[in-house]
């Protein structure tokens, strides 16, 4: 690709490079998961690579399909190889926050079945704490949705109920509602999202812990891998060199 791609296709192309012949790979939704996913189609195709995936959103799953990569259900497969995917911030101790796009509970769902974690940003994600600049995405029923959002203020949020263009409720793949919480300060991040799990109503939150081993950063005309001390792979765990 060229040398001054822009920065997310950089972070793109870097995480595509990761990916070996005869991996079960889940496959991150979101801009720079688009590109992605069209940046391993192209490595499918050129170097004849015999893999298969699972998409975390029903629009990554047709673009994997369109650019001939199998796609599987989750259910279908024991354990992924690997998982590719953005994050909407990450803070030193690769601790993210994902779910700008709306997929979070298939994208929570899918890494927690992965045994290597790819998050690939760019520098402005990186934070020195989580909740600096984004809310903090909530996956909840529409049943009794504003019930669930009063008891999410209980708990310190400033909430807004994610709405569409047109006006109408956003809904998930899975049909569910979103609710942004975006809190003055988050001193302990486990607590929180400890608390907001524990809400009627809530099926999962935007924070991502323990599931992140390796940063992809682009920058203009490359990408720096930034690995998490404790996840050095291991002789039985898949490649990841060439990055």
């Amino acid at each position: 690709m060229s040398q001054n791609g822009p920065p997310k296709v950089q972070a793109a192309h870097a995480a595509a490079g990761l990916v070996e012949s005869g991996m079960l790979v889940g496959l991150g939704s979101g801009t720079t998961a688009t590109e992605m996913v069209r940046a391993l189609g192209r490595r499918v195709r050129e170097y004849h690579l015999h893999i298969q995936s699972v998409a975390t959103s029903n629009s990554t799953a047709e673009l994997a399909r369109a650019e001939g990569i199998t796609v599987r259900e989750l259910d279908d497969v024991d354990e992924l190889d690997i998982c590719l995917d953005g994050a909407d911030e990450v803070d030193p101790s690769f601790r993210l926050i994902k779910g700008r796009g709306g997929a979070l509970l298939r994208e929570k769902i899918v890494a927690a079945a992965a045994r290597v974690h790819v998050t690939m940003i760019t520098p402005e994600k990186r934070v020195d704490r989580l909740g600096k600049s984004m809310p903090i995405p909530v996956e909840v029923s529409t049943v009794g949705l504003r019930h669930t959002e009063r008891r999410l203020r209980a708990l310190g949020a400033q909430t807004s109920v994610r709405m569409t263009s047109d006006g109408s409720l956003f809904r998930t793949d899975g049909g569910n509602a979103i609710v942004d919480c975006r809190f003055t300060d988050i001193d302990d991040v486990a607590a929180l999202d400890s608390r907001l799990q524990n809400v009627v109503g809530v099926f999962d939150t935007g924070i991502f812990l323990g599931l992140c081993d390796v940063l992809l950063v682009g920058y203009p005309g490359r990408a720096e891998r930034i690995d998490k001390s404790s996840a050095i792979p291991s002789s039985d765990s898949p490649s990841l060199s060439g990055a």
